[in-house]
């Protein structure tokens, strides 16, 4: 597994954007776990966010696509809502212990 970052660098109800080995990653915490997915919208193929590290919608519950409108849920990345509802955002394996996140690509 690979360091993504230290784990207070992403604190609840956040999200982040990183790039690692050239691919665009974004995190969020939510109940305390957390969840990262490659940065690229199913429908498209462009990155979600609209200014950097802005990847959810107002009420903070949904990830948001900038481009469209698209949301996806935290927990699974599923879209609920806009042009590509049904399909999910890509998910990458991470896990948190003392020393941060990491994930596997």
């Amino acid at each position: 597994m690979q360091f993504l970052c230290a784990g207070n660098a992403l604190g609840e109800g956040q999200s982040r954007g990183f790039r690692l080995e050239g691919r665009k990653l974004l995190a969020v915490r939510r109940d305390g776990r957390v969840f990262v997915y490659l940065n690229r919208c199913p429908h498209r193929g462009i990155p979600l966010e609209w200014q950097a590290d802005q990847f959810l919608d107002p009420s903070g519950s949904l990830i948001q696509c900038a481009t469209h409108g698209a949301l996806f849920l935290i927990d699974d990345g599923e879209c609920v809502a806009g042009p590509c509802t049904g399909q999910h955002l890509p998910r990458i394996d991470c896990r948190e212990d003392a020393a941060g996140i990491w994930v596997r690509l």
